[in-house]
């Protein structure tokens, strides 16, 4: 029974050990790819089981729009139209993926980070976490800009309908127009995290992105007028200029960066080196003779 044992025993503790630097074979990386993914998948399934419950209420908000504009503008013809008996089964699936998508956000920023981490330096590590804490927050904001946009801009497209006309709108189209939308502002929020992080990995100097700031700006203007289809303008300067606040954000992060960077060049030490310390002891002469130094001259007057 004990020779039997013995090598399963043995066999564990050869599986348990691992690298001393935290080096993984590619089988080991695969595997465990294999079951982060199964972790994000499980996620996205019961919270689109979350989000089949939470559809009327999304729905709700998806057609204010349309209700706004019969108030506003007397159109009293619009109505949304489903093609065929299965489109709005099909709408429903695609809404309740969506917010399963939505709320899973935290569970994929959880898997990549533990994913990456053990093969990220400690600095790298600060700034990849860094990048992951501002990267959501601001992917959500620009979708909340996109939702705050399609309030606006759907009434007033639909107004340019004749009032003795019908305006029949296929949803599954409405609905691409809404997702396109909300992930264009959700990524355009994301370009300065972006920015940031060539910077940090020594891509991009902040100079050089300081330099393209006339360029920069003009497109972010473009892009929201493009985007945001009112007649006045003031609209299209509130929504630009978190965009171009946000890029000048990014420049001075990058010139600050390149400023330390330097500095720590001129050291002669890597971001992730530290400066040695001379601690080893010196030789001290031994102390002399108060009195010999001072019965010196007097030996030599006597003399």
């Amino acid at each position: 029974m004990a020779s039997s044992s013995q090598p399963k025993d043995s066999a564990k503790t050869k599986r348990r050990k691992r690298d001393p630097e935290g080096r993984m074979a590619l089988g080991e990386h695969l595997a465990e790819l294999r079951n982060r993914l199964m972790w994000c998948a499980g996620t996205v399934l019961v919270m689109s089981i979350v989000g089949w419950f939470l559809y009327e209420w999304v729905l709700g908000h998806l057609q204010a729009p349309i209700q706004l504009a019969k108030e506003e503008y007397g159109l009293e013809n619009l109505s949304v139209n489903f093609k065929s008996a299965g489109a709005p089964l099909n709408v429903k699936l695609q809404i309740s993926a969506y917010i399963g998508l939505i709320l899973s956000a935290p569970m994929f920023l959880y898997q990549v980070w533990s994913f990456v981490m053990p093969g990220l330096h400690k600095n790298e590590r600060r700034y990849a976490l860094g990048f992951f804490g501002a990267a959501i927050p601001l992917f959500f904001v620009g979708t909340a800009a996109g939702y705050w946009v399609m309030l606006k801009a759907v009434p007033i497209l639909l107004s340019f309908t004749p009032a003795e006309a019908s305006n029949v709108i296929d949803f599954a189209d409405y609905l691409r127009l809404w997702i396109k939308t909300m992930l264009a502002f959700g990524i355009a929020f994301l370009m300065p995290v972006v920015l940031v992080l060539l910077n940090f990995l020594g891509i991009l100097p902040g100079k050089t992105m300081l330099k393209a700031w006339r360029w920069v700006t003009f497109l972010c203007f473009c892009f929201t007028a493009v985007m945001v289809p009112t007649p006045d303008p003031f609209t299209m300067i509130f929504m630009a200029l978190p965009m171009v606040g946000l890029y000048f954000a990014a420049v001075l992060i990058g010139i600050i960066r390149d400023k330390r960077r330097k500095e720590t060049e001129d050291d002669g030490l890597a971001d992730d080196e530290a400066s040695v310390i001379d601690d080893a002891p010196e030789d001290v002469d031994g102390p002399s003779s108060l009195d010999d130094d001072e019965d010196a001259p007097r030996r030599t007057r006597r003399s």
